[in-house]
């Protein structure tokens, strides 16, 4: 009798759960700042031969000056695109001829470069790391070409794929001139606001030892790393710029309407929410329970109700973004352009639904199943160890807030589960609304929501 070998996917997560149950626990790692203020986090592991190394600038596109929004997201494309001697051609392919993966990417709070070599070639990757941080071609030429190209990319979305935009509308209306409105990746009138003498100074200001975070896990010896990087890293002179206060976003009272008028548009785009928590909220593992039967995988509340039962929308999902300062929490959806205001009631009582009742048992176990499955297999790699590392470095966490995760999920219940839900989720007198679609069909419709701010879509900004 031949018997069934399980499946891969099944068995990771069988381990994965395992694992947790048993207690995921980070890995020890050297702390080592440098005379420059560059702090180096070092965790060896000699389990395969790779090494992942995170290096993180504090700043990002919260740091964008006002009007010139997406200069972050430009730099970091720009530091791909040749350093030190290389030409871009040659930069690319020093890193592709050994197999190593080199990337950089901004985000509100940060500038990101990771790499991910095989060990033996830890010399080249530190040398292309120092020079794309420290000694980028930043051509103007390159410059341009990324610029227009990030410009002809927005104005693309827009006619092809809008839903693909509504991060920044969203936040540009819920956030407002807070930075955590800005958008990431600029809007088209800001990027074509910026020049390059602009980027120049920016990277100037922004970037600099002294606001660095340099993360690497794997094969390595830590000694030998640490003294490469200091010598690579050590010299590094400080940024000139001073990083913007970001202050605590105020949260919307009452409610109100943001439509984007997309003409002729066959199907409604939608966001529901406010202000969340940030990401040192101390009841994280209720929230992140709380979140995933809401909206947060394909069996939650949101898509019984707006996919399963009522055939309303394909997928829609509830979305916390988290910073240093509160963010977001967002219902997401799209539905047709004439089930727009069903849709909509729909998503609102499930909310209500969530504030009411809240999680039962079967639910908490469940849930907790399901985010136990999920996180173990997040710090396997050397890069996701590196990337870990660096997070809580950059937002002033100790290890705690992944060793403790497990019991914290573990020790909630329906009573602090609600408490949460209630504290975070916010009320039906208090929501903002993002509503993407032909405003001709559906602005009296989404009225009864709360007073309107329309902008049409051709408009070359995403704030109001």
């Amino acid at each position: 009798m031949r018997m069934n070998k399980p499946r891969p996917v099944l068995l990771a997560l069988l381990f994965a759960a395992a694992a947790f149950a048993d207690g995921v626990t980070l890995p020890t790692a050297e702390r080592v700042v440098l005379e420059n203020g560059t702090v180096l986090i070092l965790n060896e592991n000699h389990d395969v031969p790779l090494i992942g190394l995170e290096a993180v600038v504090r700043g990002g596109a919260a740091a964008d000056p006002v009007g010139k929004y997406g200069l972050a997201s430009l730099l970091a494309s720009l530091l791909e695109k040749g350093a030190g001697e290389r030409t871009s051609a040659e930069f690319a392919e020093a890193a592709a001829s050994v197999g190593g993966e080199l990337s950089a990417s901004a985000s509100l709070e940060t500038l990101t470069v990771s790499a991910d070599f095989m060990s033996k070639d830890a010399a080249l990757m530190v040398e292309l790391v120092s020079d794309m941080l420290q000694r980028p071609t930043l051509d103007a030429g390159e410059f341009t070409k990324l610029r227009d190209r990030s410009i002809n990319l927005i104005k693309a979305a827009k006619g092809s794929d809008p839903g693909n935009l509504m991060p920044y509308y969203a936040n540009a209306f819920l956030f407002g001139e807070h930075p955590y409105g800005n958008p990431v990746d600029g809007s088209e009138s800001s990027l074509a606001n910026v020049t390059h003498g602009d980027l120049l100074a920016y990277y100037a200001d922004m970037v600099g030892g002294d606001r660095l975070i340099i993360s690497v896990s794997g094969d390595f010896e830590v000694a030998a790393m640490r003294d490469a990087l200091a010598a690579a890293f050590g010299d590094s002179p400080p940024a000139t710029g001073a990083l913007p206060e970001v202050a605590v976003p105020a949260a919307v009272a009452g409610s109100r309407v943001y439509l984007i008028d997309k003409p002729g548009a066959t199907q409604t785009y939608f966001r529901i929410g406010n202000v969340g928590v940030s990401r040192e909220f101390a009841r994280r593992a209720e929230l992140d329970l709380a979140n995933t039967v809401f909206g947060g995988r394909f069996t939650s509340m949101l898509v019984t109700e707006l996919r399963t039962k009522s055939g309303l929308s394909y997928s829609a999902s509830s979305r916390l973004a988290r910073y240093a300062q509160p963010g977001s929490v967002f219902i997401s959806s799209f539905t047709e352009t004439s089930t727009t205001t069903e849709a909509l009631d729909v998503a609102l009582g499930t909310l209500g639904q969530l504030r009411d009742l809240g999680l039962d048992e079967e639910m908490i176990v469940s849930a907790r199943n399901y985010v136990m499955g999920q996180f173990p297999p997040r710090l396997e790699t050397a890069a996701q160890l590196a990337g870990i590392f660096a997070m809580l470095e950059v937002n002033g966490l100790d290890a705690s807030y992944i060793n403790a995760y497990g019991d914290s999920l573990s020790a909630a219940t329906p009573v602090s589960i609600a408490e949460v839900i209630n504290a975070v989720y916010p009320s039906a007198d208090n929501l903002v609304f993002i509503i993407l679609g032909d405003a001709d069909i559906i602005r009296e419709q989404v009225a009864q929501y709360g007073p309107v701010t329309e902008i049409s879509i051709s408009e070359p900004r995403f704030h109001p």
